[in-house]
């Protein structure tokens, strides 16, 4: 394995550092969106108890148990239940604009590696080759020896690069759509927190205007 990156040249020490990184953010990434910690079963149970004012003071204890956007948002969304409907629609579509770059923090630059991994393997195909065309013409093409050099180091880069960029790509692509679907239930559940605010708004309104008229 050495003996590979030494004849690999000079391209292999950015490859390394980038499937060092890429490794890295995987298994923060696997170890963080993880659907139990990000949609915590808690929270989630607590808020189908929701049917009266009363119940959110208990909603908002478990909330600040937990850390992550889920606990965030629907936090945000208890806290600001006294705003006009439209006020506190807006107010938990930015929350959760913030909250998602927790959920995509990484995938950037791990699709950034996907990338660059495969073009870094070419042009140390490239310097291998200007190698190569160097010593024919010192040499002449007689030389196998000589030339093996500059080839194995064309070769071994783009194995490399591909090695390095095939499953960094097959990754990333996992990890963004498992955050996608975990922002989408994110979306699920404070939408319909909200919708319970807004029905439970409406109904203490109409009570209101009831009274007020039987008065």
């Amino acid at each position: 394995m050495i003996e590979l990156f030494q004849k690999g040249g000079i391209m292999m020490y950015p490859l390394a550092i980038c499937s060092i990184l890429a490794v890295a953010i995987v298994l923060e990434r696997l170890w963080t969106v993880r659907r139990k910690r990000i949609l915590i079963p808690e929270i989630v149970g607590v808020l189908d108890q929701i049917h009266k004012d009363e119940d959110f003071p208990l909603v908002e204890s478990v909330c600040r148990k937990f850390e992550g956007p889920f606990a965030r948002i629907v936090l945000a969304c208890i806290q600001n239940r006294d705003l006009p409907s439209d006020e506190l629609r807006t107010l938990i579509e930015d929350q959760g604009r913030q909250e998602v770059r927790t959920l995509n923090r990484g995938l950037v630059l791990l699709e950034t590696v996907a990338a660059v991994a495969p073009l870094m393997g070419l042009l140390g195909t490239v310097l291998g080759m200007i190698k190569v065309f160097e010593v024919i013409q010192t040499l002449g093409v007689g030389q196998a020896k000589a030339l093996s050099g500059g080839i194995s180091e064309a070769l071994i880069t783009t194995a490399t690069g591909l090695f390095i960029g095939i499953p960094v790509l097959i990754l990333y692509n996992y990890l963004a759509s498992r955050s996608e679907n975990l922002i989408l239930d994110i979306e699920k559940y404070t939408v319909d927190l909200l919708n319970r605010i807004i029905r439970m708004k409406r109904e203490t309104s109409e009570e209101v205007q009831i009274n007020f008229r039987s008065s």
